[in-house]
């Protein structure tokens, strides 16, 4: 499996049988242009304009903007219900986690988590392989709540998103308090923009921070 980081929340996963999804697409307004992308399907966490831009999926794309479970080719996806905000919606609204099972891998897109998710959200999930998690704070979780989620879901690798870069054009808390704060952690600050990930190369307890502009 291959995950691309094009920038804000967004990805591009794509399978050993060439199955691509396109994940939170966000819209020139953020900063960051993403180009336009044939894919199999694109997952929406919530609708706001940074995380649903679905022009970038070309057209008539298939779309998943809803918790439950669905099936694309040989990945399984499954979106759980959570909150955009700590007052349980009241400010920004739901959230939606999607789970991606594809090439004996378990990836968690946590989209705009703002608070950490109940006990039975998390029993639901079980074990995640790879979290895509935000760390920016304001509007969702902060380095300390992506370190929490991480060690409750037991994770092996983290990959950090929703934060301030040269491109985002409104204020997010950097990358830097993430990695000043993860002893113990294995860091790895590539110099591109995908990573190739399989189950016998996951390691331990890692962090790659990935660059959406190589």
């Amino acid at each position: 499996m291959t995950i691309k980081w094009l920038g804000h929340s967004c990805f591009l996963l794509t399978d050993s049988q060439g199955t691509r999804l396109l994940l939170d697409p966000c819209d020139p307004d953020t900063g960051y242009d993403i180009g336009v992308h044939e894919v199999d399907a694109v997952t929406s966490s919530h609708g706001h304009h940074d995380h649903s831009y679905f022009a970038a999926a070309g057209e008539d794309p298939y779309i998943i903007n809803e918790p439950g479970e669905y099936t694309v080719n040989d990945v399984k996806i499954t979106g759980f219900s959570t909150w955009h905000d700590d007052a349980e919606g009241a400010l920004r609204g739901r959230n939606i986690m999607y789970l991606f099972e594809m090439d004996g891998l378990r990836v968690l897109h946590a989209g705009d988590l703002g608070q950490l998710p109940d006990k039975d959200t998390i029993d639901a999930i079980r074990h995640v392989d790879v979290l895509l998690v935000p760390v920016g704070g304001t509007y969702t979780i902060d380095h300390r709540g992506a370190r929490e989620l991480a060690n409750t879901l037991g994770i092996k690798v983290l990959i950090p998103m929703h934060y301030q870069t040269d491109a985002l054009k409104f204020e997010l808390e950097e990358v830097t308090p993430l990695l000043d704060h993860a002893s113990g952690c294995a860091i790895h600050r590539m110099r591109q923009s995908e990573a190739s990930i399989l189950p016998e190369s996951l390691g331990n307890d890692r962090i790659i921070v990935l660059d959406y502009r190589a």
